[in-house]
């Protein structure tokens, strides 16, 4: 499946793992800590994939456009 973007947000977390939208900003907090990325930046669904293990194919067919 393509998707139209490349940037991996709290609510998109939520739908990929079942957990809270809460959840998902701390886990992409914890992903730009790692990465060494400022607050205004974003986590791409290859950064995302790489950190949690989630082959990018599932990641990108779970976003919604």
């Amino acid at each position: 499946m393509i998707t139209s973007r490349i940037i991996v947000y709290p609510k998109d977390v939520q739908r990929i793992t079942g957990k809270s939208e809460r959840y998902g900003r701390l886990l992409l907090k914890r992903i730009k800590d790692r990465l060494g990325k400022e607050e205004h930046q974003f986590v791409t669904i290859e950064e995302f994939s790489t950190y949690t293990g989630i082959k990018i194919e599932q990641v990108a067919a779970l976003l919604i456009a």
